[in-house]
């Protein structure tokens, strides 16, 4: 029985001694067994008789001495340097024992008050637990400045930051001795005779060598040659006779950024910026303040649950739609955009904190001043309550500012959801001019985890989805998207000609950056946005730091980097072969989804190649259809 036992305990012992961060001593005889707990500085040893004693091993956790440190031993160095300053003193060195004083009456005053506190680190280690909460404060500067990879995204890697800002600063931004990153994992299928390069051989072929050249090429010239690719614009609202004042947008713009959320000098910026280089700002739906009209851009109205700018309080204090005031404000910009959700906190509202809204942010917002209480965005309009509403309100919106384009944003979530609305856009005959598609990976000032980490659609899925449900219903045009009647603006994570591109591939007409424009206003990324703190003066309302930021020079920066970036794209689609952004599609890019396999985006997205109305005819692929059944018992036609 002894043997036994013995045995028993032996295994209990082993497994107790891979453990890495706690053993358990079993200490006794046969008769009588008892477990006492002890730390990873300790393990157990059997000693000649088969009990077990504790022996000190090297400790895999903290340093000796901070293990060591405790109440009783900040009280004795205490006393021992009180001891040291008057010692000092008793020997008449008045500067020495004047510093050791200082510094003793300051240990002491930390000390006591870490006793105190009430956070566990600091109660039991006084004075030097405190090294552990200013280790990781600095933790993010250290890991920024030191650690982190060039290609590392948290969110935008220091790569794609060097690009922003050397774009804004007018600077080459050309990479030297090959590319860093994995080729293997994501690539254009490129013409074997450019644009350029047909170009090229056209000229040769006019001037030196009278026509003698191949029927291929021939067939290039009259395709492409024809046709500068110059600067790429898109008319929203053309194809839809209900608009009156149809807007001509570039392929890059800014996308929602409220006042508030941003300081008036940040606003100023990138309004005068866009009008500098000819793009569209979407105000945000903090309404449009004076900055945004100084500024002069081309403004796009994003119009949310609160109605700021276009409505007030109602007897009970919620905000409501006011059609006067929103037509008064229509004059302003050029499109309106309704926010139904956002991709980086969808499903989710807002809460500004009466400390936080000024006299100017109040006036923007069409709020009382002084503000009495706290201003809530709810999750949910009051306009509206089901897509038939919805679209009564989108022709609504139109008719009061004058036939101008008014459009939705919103992060896919239930796909049936969608359809849903896109039923209503069918049996009511209004539908929006343009459908902004916000990826899960937007990114907003202040959002609760959970929603900006795992809640939403990324961009690349629900783009897609979009487009392709579009398609099959007749509102989109897959091989010449400018004759849709339904533009689609993609928006979530854009800062280079390839993402722009990659936007293009899945259905975009148009994209827009947000915090992309950030970096170029000089954003570093601190990752402060909702403390008020941010160093840059960007996102905060604090007039020291906004005293940082000039809106004479970062607007310049602004236009430099929308310039240059949409004239990357421009290059990536003269490599492509294809001479305007409508007639990209999916097949031109390639990823890798396995060893030896590799397939374009319309095999890996099949709801792509749908055809254009089948699904009037219920048909097309079956995802779609799927979605498109809004019969099937999955979700009830009002949302």
């Amino acid at each position: 029985m002894t043997m036994m036992m013995r045995i028993s305990r032996q295994r209990c012992c082993s497994q107790l001694l891979a453990a890495q961060h706690r053993f358990t001593a079993v200490i006794g005889g046969a008769n009588t067994l008892r477990v006492a707990p002890f730390s990873s500085a300790k393990k157990a040893k059997e000693d000649a008789d088969g009990n077990f004693k504790v022996v000190k091993s090297q400790s895999t956790g903290m340093p000796e001495y901070l293990e060591h440190w405790n109440r009783d031993l900040f009280r004795k160095v205490g006393y021992g340097l009180a001891a040291v300053s008057a010692m000092s003193l008793s020997l008449g060195d008045i500067i020495a024992s004047s510093i050791l004083a200082g510094g003793t009456g300051g240990y002491w005053y930390l000390g006591l008050q870490d006793i105190n506190s009430k956070q566990s680190i600091r109660r039991n280690f006084p004075v030097l637990g405190r090294i552990r909460y200013i280790m990781e404060s600095i933790r993010p500067e250290i890991r920024q400045y030191f650690i982190e990879g060039d290609e590392e995204t948290v969110p935008f890697s220091r790569m794609h930051r060097a690009i922003a800002y050397q774009r804004a600063r007018g600077l080459t931004s050309t990479m030297p001795f090959g590319t860093k990153r994995d080729t293997l994992g994501e690539w254009i299928i490129l013409s074997c005779f450019s644009i350029s390069s047909l170009k090229f051989l056209s000229r040769m072929c006019d001037e030196t060598m009278n026509g003698l050249i191949s029927p291929w090429i021939r067939m290039g010239k009259s395709q492409y040659v024809s046709n500068s690719l110059g600067e790429q614009r898109v008319t929203i609202g053309a194809n839809n006779p209900l608009v009156k004042q149809p807007y001509t947008s570039s392929l890059l713009n800014i996308s929602a950024m409220s006042y508030g959320a941003l300081s008036d000098r940040a606003i100023l910026a990138l309004s005068s910026g866009a009008k500098l280089g000819g793009f569209s700002h979407n105000t945000g739906e903090g309404g449009v303040s004076r900055f945004h009209k100084e500024g002069g851009g081309d403004l796009v109205w994003n119009i949310g649950t609160a109605y700021f700018g276009c409505g007030d309080f109602d007897k009970d204090g919620k905000r409501v739609f006011d059609p006067v005031v929103f037509e008064e404000n229509s004059q302003y910009v050029k499109m309106i955009e309704i926010k139904l959700s956002q991709g980086a906190k969808p499903a989710h509202g807002g809460m500004l904190p009466k400390e936080k809204i000024t006299p100017l942010i109040a006036e923007a917002r069409n709020l009382p001043w002084p503000v009495e209480h706290d201003c809530n965005s709810p999750p949910q309009h009051s306009a509206f309550s089901n897509p038939y509403e919805l679209c009564a309100f989108i022709a609504q919106l139109r008719d009061l500012s004058g036939g101008k384009p008014v459009g939705i944003k919103l992060c896919i979530g239930q796909p049936e959801e969608f359809t849903a609305l896109v039923h209503a856009f069918i049996e009511t005959g209004n539908h929006p001019d343009f459908i902004t598609v916000d990826g899960g990976e937007g990114g907003t000032g202040a959002a609760p985890p959970e929603f900006s980490n795992s809640i939403g659609t990324p961009l690349t899925e629900g783009l897609s989805f979009v487009h392709a449900v579009l398609v099959g219903t007749g509102f989109r045009d897959p091989k010449d998207k400018s004759k849709s009647k339904i533009a689609l603006v993609a928006s979530g994570r854009m800062l280079t000609g390839i993402s722009l591109f990659r936007s293009f591939v899945l259905g975009a007409d148009v994209c827009c950056a947000a915090r992309s424009f950030l970096f170029s206003l000089g954003c570093i990324q601190a990752l402060k946005c909702n403390t008020n703190t941010c160093p840059t003066g960007i996102t905060t309302q604090n007039p020291d730091l906004c005293f940082g930021l000039d809106p004479a020079s970062k607007r310049v920066r602004v236009a430099n980097f929308q310039r240059e970036t949409v004239k990357a794209c421009i290059e990536v689609m003269e490599a492509a072969g294809v001479d305007s952004w409508a007639k990209i599609h999916p097949a031109l890019l390639v990823k890798r989804t396995a060893i030896g396999q590799s397939r374009d985006y319309k095999e890996i997205y099949a709801h792509l190649q749908v055809k254009q109305g089948e699904l009037l005819e219920n048909k097309g692929p079956q995802r779609l259809l799927e979605a498109w059944d809004l019969e099937d018992g999955i979700i009830s036609r009002v949302v």
